[in-house]
C-alpha cells in the first residue's frame, strides 16, 4: 500500500513538472477532453436529472408535513452543489474514463509500446499521462456544473409534478436562490478538481504498472476503478471537514 502511495505521488510530481509542455501536447489534450466531456454529457444528464428528482421525492413529503414545502429547492440545491454533484460525477467518470485510461496505457505496456517510446527517447509521462490528467482536470469540473444545473431542474420537475409536494417553480427556485450561495458551487467545483486529479493519476499509474497480458489488463482496469472510487469517498470526507472548519 505504501509503495503504491509513493508511486502515485512520484507520478503526480513528474506530471506537475511536465505542465509547461502541455501546449506541445494540445491536440492530445483536446482529444481526451472531448472523450471525457462531450461524450459523457448524455450519461451525466440522465444521472443528474434522476438524482435531483429522487432527492425531491424522498424529502419533499417530509418537509410538507412540517410546513416547510418551499425548502425543497434549497435542500436539492445544497445537496447537488456540495455532495451529490461532484461525488456522483466523479464516480461516473472513474468508471467510464478511468477504466479506459488504465486499459489503453495497460495495453501499450503489455505490448511493449511504452518500451518503444522510451527507445525513441519519448517520455511516457509527457506523452501519455500529462494530456489525460490535464484533460480530466479541466473536463470534470465543467461536467459537475452541468450536472448541478440538471439536478436542480430534476428536483423542480418532481416538486411541481408530485401531488404530495405541489409547489410552484417560482417558490422552488426562489428558495434555492436564497439558500445556495456562490461559495457552495465553488465548494463542489474544488472537490471535483481534486477528484479528477485522483482519477487521472490512479488510472494512469495502474496502466503503467500492468503486467501479465490480457488478464493483467483486466486486473489493472478493476484496480483503477475501485481505487479511484475508494479514494474519492475518503477524500470527500476530509475535504468536507476542512471546508466546514473554514466556514465554506
Amino acid at each position: 500500500m505504501f509503495q503504491n502511495i509513493g508511486e502515485l505521488v512520484i507520478l503526480f510530481w513528474r506530471t506537475l513538472q511536465a505542465l509547461p509542455l502541455t501546449w506541445r501536447q494540445r491536440q492530445k489534450v483536446f482529444d481526451q477532453f472531448f472523450e471525457i466531456g462531450n461524450a459523457s454529457l448524455l450519461m451525466a444528464c440522465i444521472l443528474s436529472l434522476f438524482i435531483g428528482g429522487v432527492i425531491a421525492l424522498q424529502t419533499g413529503p417530509i418537509l410538507v408535513e412540517r410546513g416547510l414545502a418551499s425548502a425543497v429547492g434549497g435542500l436539492v440545491g445544497m445537496s447537488m452543489c456540495k455532495e451529490l454533484g461532484p461525488v456522483m460525477m466523479s464516480v461516473l467518470i472513474a468508471g467510464r474514463i478511468g477504466s479506459a485510461m488504465a486499459a489503453e496505457i495497460g495495453s501499450m505496456r503489455v505490448y511493449q509500446e511504452i518500451d518503444a517510446l522510451r527507445t525513441m527517447n519519448i517520455n511516457p509521462v509527457h506523452y501519455l499521462v500529462l494530456p489525460r490528467i490535464v484533460a480530466i482536470a479541466c473536463a470534470l469540473p465543467l461536467l459537475v456544473i452541468f450536472s448541478i444545473l440538471v439536478g436542480w431542474l430534476g428536483g423542480a420537475l418532481v416538486s411541481v409534478g408530485n401531488v404530495q409536494i405541489a409547489i410552484t417553480f417560482k417558490a422552488y427556485f426562489s428558495n434555492l436562490r436564497e439558500t445556495v450561495e456562490f461559495s457552495d458551487v465553488l465548494n463542489g467545483l474544488f472537490k471535483s478538481f481534486v477528484f479528477a486529479l485522483v482519477i487521472g493519476v490512479v488510472s494512469c499509474h495502474q496502466g503503467l504498472q500492468t503486467i501479465g497480458g490480457p488478464r493483467g489488463i483486466g486486473r489493472s482496469v478493476t484496480k483503477a476503478v475501485v481505487n479511484s472510487i475508494v479514494l474519492i469517498l475518503i477524500l470527500d470526507y476530509f475535504l468536507t471537514r476542512m471546508m466546514m472548519k473554514n466556514g465554506l
